[in-house]
């Protein structure tokens, strides 16, 4: 009864939310056996951590989150952002591509978010009709799901791998194609660099076979809008941080048209590059050869952040963009985002290594956070693992490995414990 009682105050949607997070479920019984006193290792959490288990703090952004006036730590935030951060959060999205891709003529806008979850909201909210379906690869981030449903949307998938273990562009191609007969928006969102949960990161080839896919769909459909967003959340720690947009510069170079019902957008989230998860920092950045069209989007993002967060945090705009105002600072920052690459670098390798020595068939993986085990029964694998004292992570069609958290002299073990499983 006492659930009837409690769905009378609820809506339907309301009522579907169950459970607990999956991720934090798993923390929890990893602290749980380090509280017992076991020799436990911690491959759930997605955060990056020194190899003592502390969480990883880039130096030079605490030193500056610490020293900011008072008056930027309790002060509102501009609704729309500091604009010193939004130019930032260009130069963050697009790189030293920027220069050349404004010399095109490509616009942009930026909306400060809560976090890089922030700006998918923002992106779900905004570039899809409610009840049409947000193309995505079928190995994706968990709370993509409900990002969308919150916002009256649904899912369609095309696989994470083709054949040959790369991008299984037909599919790309087909599921644009289906959508488009059904619907007068499509948005597709794709997690690259440094997938989440997977660590997969698209080839230049693939890059510009996937912006020509959403070019040529577009031109097949003009009176469809088209949206690309590329969830960056994790892309300063790869080979390649900017290469969307160093793609779409050759790619316009090359003679690409980019037709006008085509968008690109990018979010941008501050938590992973900057190490600041708690002060809730992010961006939504788009791009679009209309200033016309940018100028528009400026309005709706601006408009619906206010509607829904009010603003975003003032501390990590301005901490951040003081950062990067000084190259001296910006250096220091740099520095220190290399070591942590570094420490993730030594650990994917190693795990790669160990893996491919225990004939582990774990995914293709190159950088961020995460690797990724395929399998039909994913709880049955943490399970035997747990009772190894490897804690990693169950979701739909495999197992999250966080390499970001497991330190780097017990990567080889949790590839040991995975060969173990997969022989019972």
């Amino acid at each position: 009864m006492a659930g009837d009682t409690a769905n009378s105050f609820l809506n339907d949607f309301a009522q579907t939310k169950q459970g607990n997070d999956t991720i934090f479920s798993c923390w929890a019984r990893y602290q749980e056996a380090i509280a017992q006193g076991h020799d436990a290792v911690n491959g759930t959490i997605g955060a990056l951590l020194e190899n003592d288990g502390s969480l990883a703090i880039n130096q030079t952004v605490d030193k500056f989150v610490r020293n900011s006036p008072p008056i930027e730590i309790a002060a509102y935030a501009p609704l729309k952002g500091l604009p010193d951060f939004l130019d930032l959060a260009v130069t963050l999205a697009l790189g030293d591509a920027r220069e050349e891709l404004e010399n095109i003529g490509v616009h942009h806008t930026a909306t400060a978010s809560p976090g890089g979850s922030g700006a998918l909201f923002l992106a779900a909210a905004n570039y899809a009709d409610r009840g049409s379906k947000v193309l995505l690869r079928d190995r994706h981030w968990g709370p993509y799901d409900g990002f969308l449903a919150g916002c009256g949307l649904e899912i369609a998938t095309y696989p994470l791998l083709g054949h040959n273990s790369g991008l299984d562009l037909p599919s790309l191609e087909s599921s644009l194609s289906e959508l488009a007969e059904s619907q007068s928006k499509v948005m597709s969102w794709l997690n690259d660099p440094a997938h989440n949960p997977t660590g997969l990161s698209l080839t230049a080839d693939e890059r510009m076979s996937v912006l020509r896919a959403f070019s040529n769909a577009a031109m097949e459909h003009e009176d469809v809008g088209f949206t690309l967003l590329i969830d960056a959340a994790y892309h300063v720690y790869a080979t390649e941080p900017h290469g969307w947009a160093e793609t779409l510069t050759d790619a316009l170079h090359d003679g690409m048209e980019w037709p006008a019902n085509l968008l690109l957008t990018f979010a941008i989230s501050l938590s992973k590059s900057h190490t600041v998860y708690g002060l809730r920092g992010g961006a939504l950045v788009s791009i679009h050869p209309d200033s016309s069209v940018v100028d528009r989007i400026t309005t709706v993002m601006g408009v619906t952040g206010r509607q829904t967060w009010s603003a975003s945090s003032r501390l990590a705009q301005y901490s951040i963009a003081k950062i990067h105002s000084d190259s001296e600072s910006g250096a220091a920052w740099s520095d220190e985002k290399l070591r942590l690459t570094d420490i993730l670098k030594q650990r994917r390798e190693l795990f790669i290594n160990a893996c491919e020595e225990l004939k582990v068939p774990i995914n293709p993986t190159h950088d961020g956070f995460f690797a990724w085990l395929e399998h039909d029964n994913p709880n049955a694998i943490v399970e035997l693992c747990a009772s190894e004292q490897v804690y990693l992570v169950p979701l739909k069609g495999g197992i999250r490995i966080g390499l970001c958290a497991i330190p780097t002299d017990k990567i080889e073990r949790v590839a040991t414990s995975l060969s173990n499983a997969l022989k019972e």
